[in-house]
């Protein structure tokens, strides 16, 4: 080897080097991020996580649909869960905010949409979706999906993944708006159920609703013979999201 590629190795090596130590550093970031999570939200059982998209603006019928079903779980006993920014998130925390029960956001940093709202009791921030996302689920005694875009859909498909696989414990999963997710459940019957994809008794683990009575109805339903806390062998599989 000459001079020149030596010199060049040892270049690339030192960059390589650096690289590892910052995502090494990474790692405790990342342990913060949990540490903090668990620590501020171990308190506010029962919840629920609302999903929906960040582009809804204030007077959109399915912005009110979300501020009503939020206050109304709030009322009901139920802290509520967002994503802390804008649209339907910050409807969610706006309806929690009016009612009895904390307001949470989970804020993520993003090089754009993500402007945390002003309706939050509790407020955890993160740079990481992962990290953010266990503690969507962890919480959560149930999951109330609105419409919305690709993030919405990510927050679904994880939930639906964990609880088929078994990797979290069964909760209500409840998409609202039928006109909405009408063509996505069609696609779900004609192409995963039919092609083998997925088991036909998949679909039973979300129901479809409407209206913000018929949330809170269905999540009291869920657990009237049970209680809304997790238990033994469920919280063995929380530890391990």
């Amino acid at each position: 080897m000459d001079k020149h590629n030596k010199r060049s190795f040892a270049e690339r090596t030192a960059v390589n080097d650096s690289l590892l130590t910052r995502e090494s550093w990474k790692v405790f970031q990342i342990m913060a991020e949990f540490v903090e999570g668990f620590e501020r939200l171990a308190t506010i059982r029962p919840s629920v996580s609302i999903f929906g998209s960040a582009r809804t603006v204030p007077g959109d019928p399915y912005y009110q649909l979300t501020e009503e079903i939020a206050w109304a779980l709030s009322d009901a006993g139920f802290s509520v869960i967002s994503g802390g920014g804008p649209g339907l998130m910050e409807a969610a925390n706006k309806g929690a905010f009016m009612g009895a029960s904390p307001s949470v956001g989970l804020n993520i940093s993003l090089p754009h949409e993500q402007v945390a709202n002003e309706y939050q009791d509790i407020a955890v921030n993160f740079r990481h979706f992962f990290s953010r996302k266990v503690m969507f689920v962890k919480y959560a005694s149930a999951y109330v999906v609105l419409p919305g875009g690709f993030g919405t859909l990510d927050e679904l498909a994880e939930i639906l993944t964990l609880v088929q696989t078994g990797k979290s414990r069964r909760i209500p999963i409840l998409l609202v708006s039928s006109s909405f997710w009408a063509g996505l459940i069609d696609w779900f019957k004609k192409h995963l159920v039919e092609e083998g994809m997925i088991d036909s008794h998949d679909l039973d683990l979300f129901k479809v609703l409407d209206e913000p009575q018929e949330v809170v109805d269905a999540i009291f339903s869920y657990y009237e013979s049970r209680g809304f806390e997790p238990s033994a062998e469920e919280r063995e599989r929380l530890l391990d999201l």
